[in-house]
């Protein structure tokens, strides 16, 4: 099965290296990978120029966000299965995509997601947040749960069916694409009981408390949108559970 990776970048030139570096370790041999590049200013073209013979397509142009990146990543992709590694992101291990080909085959699901390791920016080895899916249900996207997003991996025909990110969503789109895709369209999914990637920590959507503050109002949006009800009480329960996600000791890798 063919699988098309997209990273959307915009200055991203410390931590490209590494995301491209991860995907070009993967076993699986049929690989895409796809780079879009937002009009980056420091030295992230140089680092995707410099890589050209590792990445199957990229472009560099203007965009609306990280949205519109992968959106336009996903129209350029050829691949049977379609995820998503952003430009601080890398897989810590060579067969993550392997795994994730075999799970969707074995249990003839119609998508899959596992485990993620926050990471420090500065020091990688350094673990300061473990997010498992284990325990997602689609029940839970009331109360702001989702499975970890850079593990989810669909078929690119169900985004064909049901559609892309929504670029006026500043920083829960991928909410709302998966609310979509597994509570409203109630698609099929299966957990891998693994870490398949590293997170570094310090992204727009952990950044500070008003990030939080936009996330809670586009959550509770998405569930309007979508013909749902929930609201601010039961979205805040996930901050609560978060607490338990920063304490390592409690958790075993």
């Amino acid at each position: 099965m063919k699988v098309s990776l997209i990273t959307g970048t915009f200055n991203s030139g410390r931590t490209l290296q590494d995301t491209i570096d991860s995907v070009a370790k993967q076993d699986h041999k049929d690989i895409e990978y796809i780079i879009v590049d937002g009009g980056s200013t420091d030295d992230t073209l140089e680092v995707i120029r410099r890589n050209s013979e590792r990445i199957t397509k990229w472009k560099s142009e203007p965009d609306l966000g990280i949205y519109d990146a992968m959106n336009k990543g996903l129209r350029m992709a050829t691949g049977d299965i379609v995820g998503i590694i952003n430009s601080d992101d890398f897989y810590h291990r060579k067969d993550s995509i392997s795994i994730i080909v075999k799970y969707l085959k074995e249990y003839k699901t119609d998508c899959v997601f596992g485990d993620v390791i926050f990471v420090d920016p500065n020091d990688t080895n350094k673990m300061t947040r473990y997010f498992s899916s284990k325990k997602f249900h689609p029940s839970k996207f009331k109360f702001g749960f989702i499975p970890a997003h850079p593990t989810f991996f669909t078929y690119r025909s169900n985004f064909e069916k049901y559609g892309l990110y929504k670029v006026d969503y500043k920083i829960a789109a991928d909410f709302e694409l998966l609310f979509r895709f597994l509570y409203i369209h109630k698609l099929s999914f299966q957990y891998i009981p693994q870490a398949l990637l590293k997170m570094r920590t310090g992204g727009v959507s952990t950044s500070s408390i008003q990030s939080t503050f936009v996330i809670m109002k586009e959550n509770r949006r998405a569930f309007k949108e979508n013909g749902r009800y929930t609201n601010y009480l039961f979205l805040l329960i996930r901050y609560f559970y978060k607490i338990f996600q920063f304490m390592p000791s409690i958790r075993k890798i």
